[in-house]
């Protein structure tokens, strides 16, 4: 048979339950909404400005998009964190955080394939690889540090209860304008990791074939069955 025909026998596996897909998604859409106003919040275009202010509310719009996002973003943050604890082994905290000797030569592993690129293959995983699980866990304490700059900042033009539970954040960071710097510098971080994200998706999919792009759609993976440990 040809060298690239594969004689391996595949099972579909349901990884991906989901609440996990549905806070994917949201999430992507909270990111893409975030940065684009956020970053018009920091540098506002021209066109803003020109008009007078009796013809025009742009800013105030963009900034309501902005604010509502950011609750939308948070809440359902927390729903995911709620899920890292109930939801099946995939979904799981311990997925996310290295404990062993064998999952951090993992990591290592992932490094040779995916960044240093020394080896072809690595070690199929069914769900996150423990290099990604590892990096999702620090984006989420980044997501709260956002959370939090941001409704820091929202609590001296609000009176609601919310957004004042994070008013201790701009005394802590050293003032408005500092937070302002560091929540607007997140954005960045935001913009990279959505870029590496998706290419080691796509990388992912071409490479070993078990419908990592669509798997969060649907839910599921196609692996060897050979190689399944469930």
């Amino acid at each position: 048979m040809p060298g690239n025909v594969s004689t391996h026998v595949y099972r579909r596996v349901y990884v991906w339950e989901l609440p996990v897909r549905f806070y994917h998604w949201l999430n992507a859409l909270c990111i893409t909404v975030l940065g684009i106003t956020g970053y018009f919040i920091g540098h506002p275009p021209s066109f803003i400005a020109m008009p007078e202010a009796y013809q025009q509310y742009w800013f105030g719009s963009l900034r309501f998009l902005h604010f509502t996002t950011a609750y939308v973003f948070f809440f359902n943050f927390l729903a995911r964190i709620y899920w890292g604890f109930v939801g099946n082994r995939y979904a799981r905290w311990n997925q996310f955080i290295p404990s062993t000797r064998h999952q951090f030569g993992e990591i290592l592993e992932v490094i040779k394939v995916d960044v240093l690129q020394t080896k072809i293959r690595g070690a199929i995983r069914i769900g996150h690889n423990m290099l990604a699980g590892l990096i999702y866990f620090l984006t989420f304490w980044i997501f709260l540090f956002q959370a939090l700059t941001g409704f820091g900042l929202y609590s001296s033009m609000s009176s609601s209860w919310f957004p004042q539970l994070s008013r201790w954040v701009v005394p802590l960071l050293g003032g408005d304008a500092n937070v302002r710097h560091w929540h607007h510098t997140m954005l960045w971080f935001y913009v990279m990791f959505v870029m590496v994200h998706m290419y080691l998706v796509f990388y992912h999919d071409y490479v070993e074939g078990r419908g990592t792009t669509s798997s969060m759609v649907g839910g599921w993976k196609f692996e060897r069955e050979d190689i399944l440990d469930v």
